[in-house]
């Protein structure tokens, strides 16, 4: 009878601290975050320049010219989407773009199309997507890219008096979305933020970057959000990759930009495109 009553004083107690254990889990449990609220989305139903400019400027050696205004139909919008191209030309043609050291590319008979949303769409933090394809897999010299750099950026187009902080340093950091290196992969994207060394010039663009599979000849949404420290990179919704406290590196307004960029010296006829389908930016309510 004692035993009896042992057991059962022990099984009331252990339902108790149970109780008592899971209510305590329930109270400290994190209230569900607000829902992403849109504040930025463009389906380029037309090429709107209140969103978008052309951003002209010769970087990492690339071997085109970025030219303005969709000339050879590098920068296209038509059926809903907006079109972003490497076109090969019929000779080489004098390009005007210039590199941060006032050195004038070369005559080149590649041309290519870039845009930007400085001074248009601007955002601390928040989460940026694109849903996007490329109309190959990857090929040798291809160098698309959906990015974000902070808008104190001194590259060009230098509009505002505040516009003078060199890459990577703060208030012109990077953030890449979706990068592509055909001389290196097939069916991979490059995801993850550029580490700011202390100088201009000076970025680490291996630590806080990785590669990851995904069918670059078929559309998916690319993404990156970041609302505390953590910068989080999201492929059709699915957390791929995890900056853990970069976020805390880029307190200033950040800009998009898409272009596609010929990085070697590798041969190619016609053209090659990155179709995009939609842009947008969203927030948390407070």
């Amino acid at each position: 009878m004692k035993k009896s009553l042992l057991i059962s004083s022990l099984i009331l107690m252990l339902f108790a601290l149970s109780c008592k254990n899971e209510k305590k889990s329930n109270d400290t449990m994190p209230e569900t975050a607000s829902p992403w609220e849109i504040d930025f989305f463009d389906d380029f139903e037309t090429f709107n320049p209140d969103n978008w400019q052309d951003q002209r400027i010769w970087v990492n050696n690339e071997n085109h010219c970025y030219v303005p205004d969709g000339e050879y139909g590098t920068r296209e919008v038509s059926d809903g989407t907006l079109k972003i191209k490497v076109v090969k030309i019929d000779e080489k043609r004098p390009c005007d773009n210039f590199d941060k050291h006032g050195n004038q590319h070369p005559d080149t008979e590649y041309v290519a199309g870039r845009i930007c949303s400085k001074n248009r769409k601007e955002f601390v933090k928040g989460k940026w997507t694109a849903r996007l394809k490329l109309s190959s897999n990857g090929e040798a010299s291809m160098f698309p890219a959906w990015w974000l750099l902070g808008a104190q950026n001194n590259e060009p187009p230098v509009q505002e008096a505040d516009e003078n902080v060199c890459w990577p340093l703060t208030g012109s950091g990077e953030i890449d979305i979706f990068e592509h290196h055909g001389d290196h992969m097939k069916d991979e994207f490059t995801t993850g933020a550029i580490v700011s060394l202390g100088e201009c010039d000076k970025g680490d663009w291996q630590s806080k970057r990785r590669n990851f599979p995904a069918t670059l000849n078929e559309f998916h949404e690319y993404s990156v959000e970041w609302e505390g420290s953590d910068l989080v990179y999201r492929l059709d919704g699915k957390e791929v990759y995890r900056n853990e406290g970069e976020g805390d590196k880029y307190p200033e307004p950040m800009f998009a930009i898409l272009n596609f960029a010929k990085i070697t010296d590798s041969p190619m006829e016609g053209e090659w495109v990155m179709e995009v389908d939609w842009v947008k930016h969203e927030y948390r309510k407070s």
